[in-house]
């Protein structure tokens, strides 16, 4: 069966090349001609043009026979204040609730009639209004939602309806652990700040604004100069601007005396917050410090240092063999049920962190792999890595813009961050320019010796200690570390070197040793030293020393158990190096390590000298 089929497939082979098929012809010449490079080049320009009143119109034709366009606005929770903080979401469910001169069924029928998705949402900075439908039904499209955003009815009937509604939808969210916990890490990082606020609002909000509020809400932040009409796919950019003419040309840009909306400053905070639930049997923690703005130029190496550490889910099988070092940790030591690395981009701020799942008896492994895998972004990254997370961040990229609500959503997005739509050839080109010196300096600038805000939602989360403290203890001052290994260097043994250099990299320092700012410390130390500290190194990048070590020092921590000679390690880990089998440790020795780990509050290089210094003084 297997040989018929062989000879059927050879014979139709055959055949086609005989008739060279216009087809085939074709498809050979597009796979010879068209370069990934070529193709970004490629890409439909997006033309922006001003109206009078200030508001801006941008398209991106791509031939299809379908196009979104919306409307989007530099409105959102970060612009509420404490009393009216949900407005902006309240809108969104009364914008489609009728129009003054479409009432609801009208409305509905008119968006049906033409097949069309009428839909919108709100986020902290942002708020969308957009349509999915056929290119010939473009005018109807900007009809409809130029009604929807200048003449909602806001029915009272109707506003008591969508109460009930968001109020219930707020009770759905409180289910959604990773929002919650997100909204969470936001309301500590930017505590008593705009940025802090939650997109929905909190419940009492929901009950108490009034049609009066949601009203101010549009006369304030519905201006022209604020608004982006953003089409992409079989729309023609002249047709758009001469129907936002029609619909959009008396939109106000005017504000009554001094009722001009300023943007308060939002200001990072390093703290934590947890919310206890003891029904729940998994723990949801978010840890980041503060990021990038929108318009940074450390943007691009941030994104790509999040591409590296990546994300993992259990469900989706294969972590043994991915490239993301954490994720093949998570796999191999089932740390967590999944995690996710993200970069939140705003205005004049964001937030650089890590969101895992995890059980009560894995969190502070977790948390220890992550700032890990933090603080080797800011010293020991390698050429391969940031190559990897290039390319990982160009897919991405590339495969967010797949339709045309996508194009239309990034078009509106950038013209009110950018004043520009960044196309995809100039993201790539930032993408190509990423070092791995520049990634190692810029998340040194933004992660080394920062303060974290920690968020953490579970029933087990109480169970530890202060998140806070773990996470800032962990990115301690990596010179200071190293001068450790000068004094030990200065009051132990050399027999006791491998021991001594095996326990330091292991239990207190990030393996920062190829770091500019450990450069300087290393030096000081002698050459036998230098040799272990950078073999040590390398087992740990391997992943030799990972679990062994680590499971060493939390018995020891815990009291169950002396440390191990070396006769009892396993013979995997025998099978690394030298350094691997010196566990054998004498009691003073250890105690001080032990005691130095343990001690969070020692911040400073002199600090930790003179604390070292005195303990081996008094176990002589």
């Amino acid at each position: 069966m297997a040989a018929s089929v062989c000879r059927v497939g050879s014979t139709v082979g055959k055949a086609l090349a005989k008739a060279r098929s216009p087809i085939l012809l074709s498809l050979r010449r597009g796979q010879a001609s068209v370069s990934y490079a070529q193709s970004l080049l490629g890409a439909p320009e997006t033309r922006l043009t001003a109206l009078d009143n200030g508001l801006r119109i941008a398209s991106e034709e791509t031939g299809h026979a379908t196009c979104t366009v919306g409307l989007w606005i530099g409105s959102g929770s970060r612009y509420e204040s404490e009393k009216n903080n949900g407005a902006g979401f309240f809108l969104e469910h009364m914008a489609f609730k009728g129009t003054k001169k479409y009432p609801q069924s009208a409305l509905e029928q008119q968006v049906e009639s033409i097949g069309a998705h009428l839909s919108a949402y709100t986020s902290r900075e942002h708020t969308a209004y957009y349509m999915k439908t056929l290119a010939k039904d473009l005018p109807i499209a900007v009809e409809l939602l130029s009604e929807v955003v200048q003449s909602c009815s806001l029915n009272e009937a109707e506003i008591e309806q969508q109460r009930g509604v968001i109020l219930r939808e707020l009770e759905e969210v409180e289910g959604n652990l990773q929002d919650v916990c997100l909204d969470l890490l936001h309301a500590t990082a930017f505590q008593g700040t705009p940025l802090g606020h939650s997109v929905l609002g909190p419940s009492e909000n929901a009950r108490t604004l009034t049609r009066h509020d949601l009203v101010d809400y549009i006369n304030s932040h519905y201006k022209a100069p604020r608004m982006v009409l953003a089409a992409a796919g079989g729309v023609n950019h002249d047709e758009l601007v001469s129907l936002a003419k029609s619909h959009f040309g008396g939109v106000s840009f005017e504000y009554e005396g001094d009722a001009v909306p300023v943007l308060s400053p939002c200001r990072f905070t390093g703290s934590e917050i947890r919310m206890r639930d003891d029904s729940l049997p998994l723990a949801h923690i978010a840890i980041a410090v503060e990021g990038a703005n929108a318009a940074s130029p450390d943007v691009v190496p941030l994104m790509v240092a999040n591409s590296i550490i990546g994300s993992y889910d259990l469900t989706f099988g294969g972590g043994k063999h991915l490239s993301s070092r954490l994720a093949r940790l998570a796999a191999e030591e089932n740390l967590c049920h999944s995690f996710q690395a993200f970069h939140s981009s705003y205005s004049d701020t964001g937030l650089l962190g890590i969101h895992f799942v995890t059980d009560r008896h894995h969190i502070e492994d977790m948390l220890h792999w992550s700032q890990n895998a933090w603080m080797n972004l800011c010293t020991t990254l390698t050429e391969s890595d940031v190559a990897r997370g290039k390319n990982a961040l160009k897919a991405s990229l590339v495969g967010q813009l797949n339709g045309t609500t996508p194009i239309c959503d990034d078009i509106g997005r950038h013209i009110l961050n950018y004043g520009r739509r960044i196309p995809l050839a100039e993201w790539d080109a930032q993408i190509d320019a990423v070092t791995p010196r520049m990634v190692r300096d810029i998340c040194s600038k933004y992660i080394y010796d920062k303060c974290p805000a920690v968020a953490a939602v579970g029933g087990f989360c109480c169970s530890f200690g202060p998140f806070h403290t773990i996470v800032r203890g962990h990115t301690v001052s990596v010179c200071s570390n190293l001068s450790l290994l000068s004094l030990f260097q200065a009051h132990t043994a050399p027999t006791m070197r491998s021991v001594r250099v095996c326990f330091c990299l292991a239990l207190l320092l990030p393996w920062c040793v190829q770091s500019q700012r450990s450069s300087h410390a290393l030096a000081k130390l002698d050459e036998d030293t230098k040799r272990d500290v950078l073999a040590v190194d390398i087992l740990n990048r391997s992943g030799v020393l990972n679990s062994l070590l680590r499971s060493e020092y939390q018995a020891v921590l815990r009291g169950a158990r002396a440390p191990r000679p070396a006769s009892q390690v396993p013979k995997r880990a025998q099978q690394g190096s030298r350094f691997a089998l010196s566990l054998d440790v004498p009691t003073s020795i250890l105690s001080v390590l032990i005691d130095l780990a343990k001690n969070q509050d020692m911040r400073t290089k002199a600090a930790a000298n003179a604390e070292l210094m005195a303990r081996i003084g008094k176990r002589k």
